[in-house]
């Protein structure tokens, strides 16, 4: 494997060095500097961070390969940093089998371009009536260790409650779609003034957040973790902020749209806006990037979730819930929390690469980066202004309009660059 060195880094605490990369690990600089084998990269001005890892992504395949396949969401993943992914199991078939969920990650290895760790489903066919064989899937290659029905809420406690002591045994963790259903029947928007004055049926913060106190209570009586997906209000914060000093094992993530963009977007009834959870009040905005930067909203995860034009492309009530995400987050969190110091550069490492991999179980993250570590690299330019995305096969993007400081750079996964000068790589195909 080629030898790579990148000179001039910015590493976490600010000091500038050198970066080597051989046979898919860090090494010393000074054992392979000045040989004739070794590439150099100029990175002058760059700041080196942990390859990012996504808690939350869907890449829609199998069943949904017009808006995604795992090949081209692994592509958007990689230009946007990312060196790990865990796929949703909303897909067609549902992934709630050792043998599907095997497949996903298959596809994954063959793309070469992340490591996709699928997530499986928590109930068959994501009914709500019956847990899946979680045990097999957990013992399955890539052995799951995320479980979701994320699309839909599981909302039967007595089956909450036994997939949470499930989990448990199986050192994995129930990551819930928080959603009342009863309460969110036909929701299109955030429940309030506007959407009564824009003729659009509301969905209830009270809908996220009675599920959300329910689950921590249901979790702290088994002993189990739970982790909360797309967190979009002040209350869930309060929730969320009540059940840690309390000592229960929660975890929680935001999403990139929900640290920066409004509800007053919907104005436009353009269905690019249109989102589960919804886009938020400013109030719930403000309050998000505070639990951020608190520690009560332990990281960013990009809910990426593409659709076809035509399921955009209409009036909003009969539009797509969903938003891409992968390709831009890096520059959102730049925008909505390291630009107004909220928190550090540094801290981007945790919110966005070493939290989310151990809330998830994958291994070979940590910061600082360290020699012998596998080299999952994402180097960026805190100043550089955003692309728009391309490497996703949709095009729901909903930060068209917005102005995004923070640009992903290079990419290296397992040592092999995905991304450089922010152009992608084009990795063979692999065959398994």
């Amino acid at each position: 494997m080629t030898t790579t060195v990148i000179t001039g880094l910015s590493l976490m605490g600010g000091e500038v060095a050198d970066i080597a990369i051989a046979d898919g690990v860090f090494v010393e600089p000074s054992g392979v500097k000045g040989s004739a084998k070794a590439r150099v990269i100029d990175a002058s001005g760059l700041v080196a961070l942990p390859g990012f890892v996504d808690l939350h992504t869907h890449l829609r395949q199998p069943g949904g390969e017009q808006a995604e396949t795992v090949r081209s969401g692994s592509r958007a993943a990689a230009l946007g940093g990312y060196t790990a992914v865990h796929a949703m199991a909303n897909t067609v078939p549902v992934a709630d089998t050792s043998e599907l969920v095997t497949q996903v990650w298959q596809w994954g290895r063959a793309a070469g371009y992340v490591d996709v760790r699928p997530v499986g489903a928590v109930t068959k066919g994501l009914a709500g009536e019956a847990l899946a064989s979680l045990g097999s899937m957990a013992r399955s290659l890539p052995k799951v260790r995320v479980f979701s029905d994320d699309g839909k809420c599981v909302h039967d406690s007595g089956l909450m409650r036994r997939a949470l002591e499930q989990a448990t045994s199986l050192d994995a963790v129930i990551a819930q779609h928080a959603q009342d259903p009863r309460l969110t029947e036909g929701a299109q928007m955030n429940d309030g003034p506007l959407a009564a004055s824009l003729g659009l049926e509301g969905w209830p913060a009270v809908a996220e957040e009675s599920i959300i106190a329910r689950d921590v209570l249901l979790a702290e009586s088994v002993g189990a973790r739970i982790h909360i997906c797309h967190l979009s209000t002040a209350g869930s914060l309060e929730v969320v902020k009540w059940a840690k000093k309390r000592g229960i094992a929660v975890t929680a993530e935001v999403t990139p749209h929900h640290l920066l963009l409004t509800e007053d977007l919907v104005s436009s009834f353009d269905p690019l806006y249109k989102v589960n959870p919804p886009l938020r009040r400013s109030e719930d905005v403000i309050a998000l990037r505070e639990g951020v930067a608190s520690g009560v909203i332990d990281i960013v995860a990009t809910d990426h979730a593409p659709h076809p034009s035509e399921a955009k492309d209409c009036s909003f009530p009969e539009g797509a819930f969903g938003m891409l995400g992968l390709e831009s987050a890096f520059a959102v969190v730049m925008t909505t929390l390291v630009k107004p110091g909220l928190v550090s550069l540094d801290s981007v490492a945790r919110i966005m690469s070493t939290t989310p991999a151990q809330i998830g179980r994958v291994s070979g993250y940590s910061a600082p980066l360290a020699v012998g570590q596998p080299a999952h690299l994402t180097v960026v330019d805190p100043a550089g202004s955003a692309g728009e995305p391309h490497g996703s096969l949709s095009s729901n993007n909903p930060y068209r309009d917005q102005e995004l400081v923070g640009r992903v750079v290079h990419t290296f996964y397992s040592g092999v660059q995905t991304v450089t000068d922010s152009q992608l790589v084009e990795l063979e195909e692999k065959s398994e």
